[in-house]
């Protein structure tokens, strides 16, 4: 669960951080980035409190830990990516309209449901296939299983998904910067 809290608060980060600036960004000329960056900090500041609670569980329970343990953050560093970059292209939008944000809550709240979060990756059927096609789910199952047991399931689809995350980041930002003096222009108006 917390991996899955980590993804949504980043994937909403975007959006309640120019939602919440909309006044300053309509009277102060600085980068947009700014404001995103420090939703990212605390979205890390928020994992590092729930990290502490983790491995005191790890500790309580006695359970191993492997090598596979250092690389989980980069599997986790990838699913922060992805959370930004679908934040960031819905960023505009949340700023334009207010409810845009409760939507996005709905939203997230159904894809718990298509994520193997609580119960196992299913490997047959049509939620098999629905759960397969999911991006978040190799990121999110990676990260679980580098820092859990040390063994990656699907290492193509997370490869896959990482690529998809950081393209998507990138092309994700240049959007967002062509986007807002646009968005910013109609708050203002």
């Amino acid at each position: 669960m917390t991996l899955w809290q980590t993804f949504v608060e980043t994937l909403n980060g975007p959006v309640q951080a120019v939602t919440q600036a909309k006044a300053m960004l309509a009277k102060i000329n600085f980068p947009r980035e700014a404001i995103i960056l420090s939703k990212l900090g605390q979205v890390f500041f928020n994992f590092g409190i729930k990290l502490i609670l983790i491995v005191g569980l790890f500790i309580w329970f006695k359970m191993p830990v492997s090598w596979s343990v250092i690389i989980a953050p980069v599997a986790l560093i990838n699913l922060v990516f992805f959370g930004t970059f679908i934040g960031l292209l819905l960023a505009p939008m949340g700023a334009l309209y207010k409810d845009f944000y409760m939507g996005l809550t709905l939203a997230t709240g159904f894809w718990l449901f298509l994520t193997p979060v609580v119960y196992p990756v299913p490997s047959e059927g049509v939620f098999g296939a629905i759960v397969k096609f999911n991006p978040v789910t190799p990121l999110l199952v990676t990260t679980r299983e580098l820092a859990t047991t040390g063994v990656i399931s699907d290492p193509l689809g997370f490869w896959v998904a990482s690529g998809i995350a950081v393209v998507g980041l990138l092309l994700a930002w240049i959007f967002y910067r062509l986007s807002m003096p646009f968005v910013v222009e109609r708050i203002s108006s």
